[in-house]
Order: structure tokens, then sequence, then C-alpha cells
């Protein structure tokens, strides 16, 4: 990824973070990310995920999830900001943020670049 696609996704981010109305504290934030990261169905999304984006429905078969199951877990990674709802007419697909793929990136390599 070059720097000018970090730099539009940073800048998406952000805008999906000020336009939620989701007005947190540092702590919260952390925690609320730490809460959606413990369930590792919500890591195995966001690593199917990393390949780009995928519907509710290759999701929901990808990971056996029913589709109750894919949505709570999917909108609590989205609550998160780890990833995004993208609304084509044609159907709901989902791709990570710069913050999920940091977060993979992260626990891949264990340290911070």
């Amino acid at each position: 990824m070059d720097l000018d696609e970090i730099a539009r996704k940073k800048q998406k981010l952000i805008k999906q973070m000020n336009e939620s109305g989701k007005e947190r504290n540092p702590s919260e934030d952390h925690a609320i990310g730490l809460k959606t990261l413990q369930n590792p169905k919500r890591r195995m999304i966001m690593e199917f995920l990393v390949d780009g984006t995928k519907s509710l429905e290759e999701i929901k078969i990808e990971l056996d999830m029913s589709d109750m199951q894919a949505k709570l877990n999917l909108d609590m990674l989205e609550d998160a900001f780890y990833i995004s709802k993208i609304d084509p007419s044609d159907k709901t697909e989902y791709e990570l943020t710069i913050r999920g793929e940091a977060y993979l990136e992260n626990v891949k390599t264990g340290v911070k670049k």
C-alpha cells in the first residue's frame, strides 16, 4: 500500500468516526476494541477480509454463521471501526478499515512499524 492509499484510508476512517457521532475518550475506545477482538470469530472475519471486500453471504458461508450471528459480529466490528460497511445498490459488502489492517499487521508481526 502506497502513502496515498494510506492517507485515503485514514481520512475515510476519520470521516466515518466523525459521522457516527460516537464521542469516546481513548480509554473507552480501547475497552470497546478489546471487548470486540476477544471473540475469535470476529478476528476470523477480519482475517477473511484481508483479501478485499466480502458480502454478508460470503462471510456467513466461509465462517459457518447464521444471519443473526454474522450481523451481530459485523456490527460489533463496525462499531469499533475495525471494518466498514459498503452499500452498493445490489448487496452490502464489508471491508477492513486502516485500523483493522493495522491490528492484523501488529498481531502478525508482534511489533509496530
